[in-house]
């Protein structure tokens, strides 16, 4: 389980580093998008047949890095047109 939320926050990480600009989000906001994003990793690799959902491999986190980077700007999407919003 820790190494589950370790993972998680590491790719969240990766994602927000190669992400270009820069990101209204916080370190929870961060882990639970890398958390996200390696769940849709290990689901796709166990799709493939590279692995199984538990397990580490390099498809798996390069799919986590991606999923992760789509959650991100996903998420500020959301929290812009909110923000926007509230100005009005």
């Amino acid at each position: 389980m820790i190494g589950f939320i370790i993972a998680g926050l590491v790719i969240g990480v990766i994602a927000r580093l190669l992400k270009s600009g820069k990101q209204d989000l916080g370190l929870i906001a961060t882990l639970l998008l890398g958390l996200v994003g390696s769940v849709i990793g290990g689901l796709i690799a166990t799709l493939v047949g590279t692995g199984n959902i538990f397990e580490l491999n390099i498809l798996g986190f390069i799919v986590a890095v991606i999923a992760a980077i789509a959650l991100i700007s996903t998420a500020e999407a959301l929290t812009g047109r909110r923000k926007v919003g509230r100005r009005h």
